[in-house]
C-alpha cells in the first residue's frame, strides 16, 4: 500500500512539475512574441525619428586672409581651398587650414572702379564689372591629384574674354552672367542710361577638324527702372531682376531678344534675390526679413505666372545675401545684423538659424556637397560644418499638398527619384495610403460575399458528403502562393479581361439574375421529386446554368461593346468620364487579391457558423421556423463575432500583400478611387524601392516611415475588430 501511495505522489509530482513547464512555456512564448512586436515598433520608430530632426550647423574653422572686402566666392567639394573675389578685382584662392594664399590673378583692370562681384547661383564663375564697360568673368576648377597616395586638391583659375556691354569708362549697372552647358554664355547688364542689353555667345565645333567658332548676338530693350540685382536661369531662358519698391521683373529670353519685362509687386521692399538648383525656383529675400519661394505657373489661358508659391520662416532683419545649395533645393540666407538661416524650399523647413561668427559678412558660399558653408568678411574666413541628412521632408512635405516646381497647383505626389541633378524629390506617403485602402476595398468588395455566403450555405445547407469534399479544397486554396496569383493576374487575366471587359458588366447583372431564376425553378419541383434525388445534386444545375452564363456574357461581349459603348469601351469611357483605363488595373487586382483572401474568410466564418450550439438551430427548427430563417435569425447573429473576426482577418491579408498589387498593377502612385486604373500600395511601394535606395538616406528613412504607417493602419484595424468582436459575444452570447 505505501509502494502505492509513493508512486502515486510521484505521478502527481510529474503532472504538477509539467503543469508549470507547459505553463512556464506558454507565458513564455507570449511575452516573446510581445516583446518582438514592441522590438519592431521601436526599431521602426528609431528609424523614422532623424527625418523631422533640424539641421545642426557649428563652426569649425575661422582664418585670417590676404582678402579684400571679399564680393564672392566659391568652395572645392573637400573643403580644402577657398577661391574669393576681392572689390580690387583680384582672385585669390586661398588654403583653408591656414589662410595662406596659394594663387591670385586680376580680374578687372588695377585702379578701375569695380561693381558688384558675383557669384552665379550654383556655378564656379566669378564675374565683376568695371569703369572699361565690360565685364569681367573667371572660371574656378579644381585639379585632384594623387601623389604618395594623398589627395591634393589644386585650384585652376581660367580668366575668361570679357563682355562688352558699355562704352569705354562707364561703369556698368547691375548685371548677371550665366555659362550654359553647350559652351556658350548669357550676359544681362543694364546700362547707365537705364537700357537693358543681353548679348549670347555661342560656341561651335567643327565636328572634321575640331575647330571652334564663336558667334555673339546682341539685343537691347528700352529704358527700364534702375535695377538692384539681375539673375539668369541655368538654361538662359529667363531673366530675373529686383528694384527699389518692391518690384520683380521678369524677362523672357527666348529667340536671343529681350522682351518687354512682366513686373510683379513682391509685397515689400527686395534685397536679395537667389535661384535653387536647376534655375526654375526664385528665392526672394525682402527688407522686412520675410523669404519667399516664387516659380512660373501656368495659368487658364496656358501663359506663365511668375507666381509666390510659399513663405518660409522670416529672420529678425533685412535679408543682404542668398546662397543656394548646388545638391538640392535648399540655401542659406543671411541679414543685414549677421544673422543666418538654413532653408529647404520643397519641405518648407527653417532647419537653422543663428548667428554668423564673422561679423560685417559680405559673401557667404554654399558648400558643393551642402555638408558645408563659408562666411568671408573683411580679412577673415569662416566655415560651417552643415549635418543636415533629411530635409526634404516634414509634416506637410509627407501628408500634405505641396506646390512643386512645374506643377499647376499644390498635389500629394510620391517620385522618389529622377534622371536629373536638380530633381526635387516627392515624398507624399498619401498616395500609397489611398492605394492600399483602394486595393483592399476591391478585393474584399469581391472577397466577403462570395466568402461569408459560401460559408453559410457550406455549413448549414449543404450534404456533409459534399460537405467534406468542398470544404478542404477551399481551405488548400489558402496554400496558393501569391506570387503565381500575381504572375497570372498579370501575364494572364489583364490582357484578356482588357478584351472582353464589357462582359463584367453583362456578368454583374445577368449571373445573380440566373441563379434567382435556376432557385426558383429547383424550388417547382414537387418534394417527393427532390427528396429521391442524390443528396447534394443541387449543386450541380446552378454550376451548369453558371458555367453557361459565364460563356454566354464572354460571347455577348463583343456586341455588347458595340451596341453600348461605340465598340470601344477605354475610348467610351474616356470621352464620358474623362477616366483613364489601364489594363492592370484595380479590378484585376481585386479578383486576383480577393482569390487569395477567399479562403481565409471562408475558413474562419464556416468555423464560426458550425460553432453555433445545435440546441439554438435544433430549438428554432422545432417551433417552426425554416431552415432559411434559422440561419438568417439565429446562426448569423451568433456566429457575427466570428464572421467579423474573419473579416478582420482578411482585411489585414489584403492590406499587407505585396507581390500581387506589385504584378498586377500599373505600380503608379495614383490618388482615387477610379476603378480602371492601377495603384501603388505601402508594402509594394517598399518592396519595388528598398533595394535601390541608399542606406539611411531620405528614401530609405521615408520607406520605413511607410512600414510603421502600415503597422500602425493594421493595428488599428486589429483592436477595433477585437472590441467589436468583443461587444458582439457579450450581446449574441446569451442566446
Amino acid at each position: 500500500m505505501k509502494t502505492q501511495t509513493r508512486a502515486g505522489g510521484r505521478r502527481t509530482q510529474r503532472r504538477l512539475l509539467a503543469d508549470k513547464l507547459a505553463t512556464l512555456t506558454v507565458r513564455g512564448g507570449g511575452l516573446a512574441i510581445i516583446a518582438s512586436i514592441v522590438a519592431i515598433v521601436v526599431f521602426l520608430i528609431w528609424e523614422v525619428l532623424p527625418l523631422l530632426k533640424p539641421a545642426d550647423v557649428r563652426e569649425v574653422n575661422q582664418i585670417h586672409a590676404d582678402l579684400a572686402k571679399p564680393q564672392a566666392m566659391v568652395s572645392d567639394p573637400y573643403r580644402t581651398h577657398i577661391v574669393g573675389l576681392g572689390e580690387d578685382g583680384q582672385v585669390r584662392a586661398i588654403e583653408l587650414a591656414n589662410g595662406t594664399t596659394v594663387s591670385s590673378r586680376p580680374l578687372a583692370p588695377a585702379g578701375q572702379n569695380t561693381r558688384g562681384g558675383t557669384n552665379p547661383p550654383g556655378s564656379q564663375i566669378l564675374a565683376i564689372a568695371s569703369e572699361d564697360g565690360q565685364i569681367h568673368s573667371a572660371r574656378v576648377t579644381w585639379e585632384i591629384t594623387f601623389p604618395d597616395s594623398q589627395r591634393q586638391v589644386a585650384p585652376v583659375i581660367d580668366v575668361l574674354p570679357p563682355v562688352r556691354v558699355e562704352s569705354s569708362g562707364t561703369l556698368p549697372g547691375a548685371f548677371a552672367m550665366r555659362h550654359l552647358d553647350e559652351g556658350g554664355r548669357v550676359t544681362v547688364a543694364q546700362k547707365k542710361d537705364g537700357r537693358i542689353v543681353v548679348v549670347f555667345e555661342e560656341n561651335e565645333e567643327n565636328l572634321f577638324t575640331g575647330e571652334i567658332t564663336s558667334a555673339e548676338t546682341r539685343s537691347e530693350s528700352a529704358s527700364t527702372i534702375k535695377l538692384r540685382q539681375i539673375l539668369v536661369d541655368d538654361a538662359g531662358r529667363n531673366a530675373y531682376a529686383s528694384a527699389a519698391g518692391g518690384k520683380l521683373l521678369w524677362w523672357d529670353l527666348r529667340g536671343a531678344k529681350m522682351s518687354k519685362p512682366r513686373e510683379l509687386d513682391a509685397g515689400g521692399e527686395v534685397t536679395a534675390l537667389t535661384l535653387l538648383i536647376g534655375g526654375r525656383s526664385l528665392v526672394v529675400g525682402q527688407a522686412s526679413g520675410e523669404v519667399s519661394i516664387w516659380f512660373p505657373v501656368k495659368g487658364a489661358n496656358n501663359q506663365a505666372v511668375l507666381t509666390r508659391i510659399r513663405d518660409m520662416a522670416p529672420l529678425k532683419s533685412a535679408i543682404t545675401r542668398l546662397s543656394p545649395s548646388r545638391r538640392n533645393k535648399g540655401f542659406l540666407a543671411a541679414t543685414a545684423t549677421d544673422e543666418l538661416g538654413l532653408y529647404y524650399s520643397t519641405s518648407n523647413r527653417q532647419l537653422w538659424s543663428g548667428q554668423s561668427p564673422i561679423a560685417g559678412l559680405t559673401a557667404m558660399d554654399f558648400g558643393p556637397k551642402a555638408d558645408a558653408a563659408y562666411l568671408a568678411g573683411a580679412g577673415a574666413i569662416a566655415t560651417l560644418d552643415i549635418v543636415n541628412p533629411h530635409p526634404e521632408t516634414s509634416l506637410q512635405a509627407l501628408f500634405g499638398e505641396v506646390w512643386y516646381e512645374s506643377y499647376p497647383k499644390p498635389d500629394r505626389v510620391w517620385q522618389s527619384s529622377s534622371g536629373t541633378d536638380d530633381f526635387e524629390p516627392k515624398f507624399s506617403l498619401v498616395p500609397l495610403l489611398v492605394g492600399t485602402l483602394k486595393g483592399t476595398f476591391y478585393s474584399l468588395l469581391l472577397a466577403v460575399p462570395l466568402a461569408v455566403l459560401g460559408a453559410m450555405f457550406v455549413s448549414h445547407f449543404m450534404s456533409p458528403g459534399l460537405k467534406a469534399i468542398v470544404k478542404p479544397m477551399i481551405e488548400i486554396m489558402a496554400a496558393m502562393p501569391s506570387v503565381v496569383l500575381g504572375f497570372l493576374a498579370g501575364l494572364w487575366l489583364a490582357p484578356r479581361l482588357e478584351e472582353i471587359f464589357p462582359s463584367v458588366f453583362l456578368m454583374a447583372f445577368s449571373l445573380p439574375l440566373l441563379l434567382i431564376l435556376t432557385g426558383f425553378c429547383w424550388s417547382q419541383i414537387p418534394p417527393g421529386l427532390r427528396n429521391r434525388l442524390p443528396a447534394g445534386i443541387e449543386v450541380l444545375p446552378f454550376m451548369i446554368v453558371l458555367g453557361a452564363g459565364i460563356f454566354g456574357c464572354i460571347e455577348m461581349s463583343l456586341p455588347f461593346e458595340n451596341l453600348v459603348f461605340g465598340g470601344d469601351f477605354a475610348r467610351w469611357l474616356r470621352e464620358s468620364s474623362g477616366l483613364a483605363f489601364d489594363q492592370r488595373n484595380a479590378i484585376v487586382v481585386g479578383m486576383a487579391m480577393g482569390f487569395a483572401v477567399i479562403p481565409i474568410i471562408f475558413a474562419i466564418s464556416e468555423d464560426a457558423f458550425s460553432n453555433v450550439p445545435k440546441q439554438l438551430v435544433s430549438g428554432s427548427l422545432a417551433l417552426g421556423a425554416t431552415l432559411w430563417q434559422t440561419v438568417t435569425r439565429v446562426v448569423v447573429p451568433t456566429a457575427s463575432p466570428g464572421i467579423f473576426s474573419a473579416i478582420m482577418v482578411g482585411f489585414g491579408r489584403a492590406v499587407g500583400e505585396t507581390m500581387i498589387v506589385l504584378m498586377a498593377t500599373g505600380n503608379t502612385p495614383i490618388m482615387d478611387w477610379n476603378p480602371f486604373n492601377g495603384f501603388r500600395t505601402l508594402s509594394a511601394n517598399i518592396a519595388v524601392e528598398i533595394p535601390e535606395a541608399p542606406q539611411f538616406s531620405t528614401l530609405y528613412r521615408t520607406l520605413f516611415l511607410a512600414a510603421l504607417l502600415l503597422f500602425i493602419l493594421t493595428f488599428i484595424v486589429n483592436t477595433a475588430a477585437e472590441i467589436v468582436r468583443h461587444r458582439l459575444r457579450e450581446r449574441y452570447g446569451k442566446l
